[in-house]
Order: C-alpha cells, then sequence, then structure tokens
C-alpha cells in the first residue's frame, strides 16, 4: 500500500515537476548564449525531442553536455547569473554529494532517488544534469567500450557508500586495482591515436561505453524541445543510434522507470 501511495504521487507530479525542469534549461541556455557557451541537450532529453517533442513521457530529468573547457567556463559564470532559488552543485559547492556530475538544483523542492542518502546534508531539489564530455582517442568502439565501462563501474563502486564487511574490504582492493589498470590503458591510448575522431563523457560517467563521432555533435544545431528551441547535437539521428540503437521504438511499460521515488515540486507557494 506505502508503495502503491509514492508511486501514484510520483506519477502525479511528474508533469509539474517537468516544467520546473523546463525552466531551468532555459536559464542555462540563457546564460549559455549570453556568454557563448556551447552546450547541448543529451541522453533522454535529446531522445524525447526527437520522439516526443518533448520529454520522453515518464521521463523526470533533464540532460544535457558540455565540453569539459565549457563546463569550466560556466561552473566560474553561472553562481553570478544563477537566480536564488537555483543552486550549482559541484563537488566545491556541496561536498557531501557523491556524484561527479555537475547539477542545477531548484532550492524550492524536494526530489528524492533510492541512491540518495538521508543522512547526508547535500541539496536534494530537482535539477538537471550537466555532463562532461571529453575527446577520445581513435579506438575501436567495441575496446572502448569494454575499457569505459570498467572505468566507471570502478569508480562507482568505490565511491559509493561503504559498510563495513569483509566483502566491501575486498571490493575496494579489487576495483582500486582494476580501476588503476583500465585507466593506465585508457591514458595509454590518447599517446598512440589521434584524438579528432570521437568524444563522450568523461570515463568515469560513462557506464554504457558510449562514443560519439564529432561530426555527428558538431557543428551544434537546434531542436525544438517542449515549443522551444535549444541547442542539439548536429546529426541527433546518428547521436541516438550510439546511444539507443533502435531509438524510436517505444519501450513496454513495464521498461519505462521514473527515476524519483518521491517528488515534491514545490516545498512552499512563492506569493
Amino acid at each position: 500500500m506505502e508503495n502503491h501511495f509514492f508511486t501514484e504521487h510520483v506519477k502525479n507530479n511528474l508533469r509539474q515537476c517537468q516544467l520546473k525542469q523546463l525552466g531551468i534549461l532555459e536559464i542555462v541556455d540563457a546564460i549559455c548564449k549570453k556568454h557563448n557557451i556551447e552546450y547541448w541537450l543529451d541522453g533522454g532529453s535529446i531522445l524525447g525531442a526527437v520522439r516526443h517533442g518533448g520529454f520522453i513521457p515518464w521521463d523526470d530529468d533533464i540532460d544535457i553536455a558540455m565540453r569539459q573547457e565549457e563546463l569550466d567556463r560556466f561552473i566560474k559564470i553561472a553562481p553570478a547569473e544563477l537566480p536564488e532559488h537555483l543552486f550549482l552543485q559541484t563537488a566545491e559547492s556541496d561536498p557531501s554529494q557523491k556524484e561527479p556530475i555537475v547539477k542545477i538544483r531548484d532550492l524550492n523542492s524536494l526530489y528524492i532517488e533510492d541512491t540518495d542518502v538521508f543522512n547526508a546534508e547535500y541539496q536534494k531539489g530537482l535539477y538537471i544534469d550537466i555532463f562532461p564530455f571529453v575527446d577520445y582517442p581513435s579506438v575501436s568502439r567495441k575496446w572502448a567500450k569494454n575499457i569505459l565501462k570498467g572505468i566507471s563501474t570502478s569508480y562507482s563502486i568505490l565511491h559509493k557508500q561503504h559498510y563495513y564487511s569483509g566483502r566491501s574490504f575486498f571490493e575496494f582492493f579489487y576495483f582500486s586495482i582494476k580501476g588503476w589498470i583500465l585507466n593506465t590503458i585508457w591514458k595509454s591510448a590518447y599517446l598512440c591515436n589521434k584524438t579528432d575522431k570521437y568524444i563522450g563523457n568523461v570515463p568515469i560517467n560513462c557506464g554504457y561505453g558510449i562514443m560519439h563521432r564529432k561530426d555527428s555533435v558538431f557543428p551544434i544545431g537546434e531542436i525544438e524541445f517542449e515549443g522551444k528551441k535549444f541547442s542539439a547535437p548536429h546529426n541527433p539521428d546518428a547521436y541516438l543510434k550510439d546511444l539507443y540503437k533502435n531509438y524510436m521504438e517505444i519501450p513496454p511499460e513495464d521498461k519505462r522507470h521514473i527515476h524519483a521515488i518521491f517528488i515534491m515540486p514545490e516545498l512552499q507557494k512563492n506569493n
């Protein structure tokens, strides 16, 4: 009964959550245009734009991407540009959060996922994700996928909340060594290969091992999302085939997952 209540609560508040996230995206878009910072819709957001003209109906987040150097500029500029109700969440601005992803959080909301830690003090408002992209070496996609997935998995396990046990002790040493070896191999690949063909998420965030051709991303284009124009990959079709293969196929109902287990789109009403 309790689980059903929370599931229905999330569904009932999903659209309001989406609209607040859309508002965050509009503010980020305005800052980026003002300062000539290049970004593009990524992940489920570019999929939603192409397949649904906006949000995937059951999606409850927005993903954008920037080159690492552009994101570094954004992090310096954004705190002075964002309105008071929005918070730029990074490892520096909110040290108790563990995700290696920059987020713009809405402070007048509450958004809880099953990975959230309640006794940690990090901000838990609804958000949009900003993923940093870097140049990749020109290597086999299959080879890169195995290496990148291993790096991401090792990082995730080493940085999750640990409980003292024999298993956690073993995991720490095993994934520390595995992560070091795979990172060394990946860095070595840069020394032997050009970096003018591929781009992708930083390895610790690249859990699916996806790499994109640069000519599918640049020059940046535009796409309609919820009736407004936002920056998008140059070739959304190629970009989405990298991510999802047959991306126009609607998944069965039991595969349509909402990330949040609890959403409160507004903590207090604005007068």
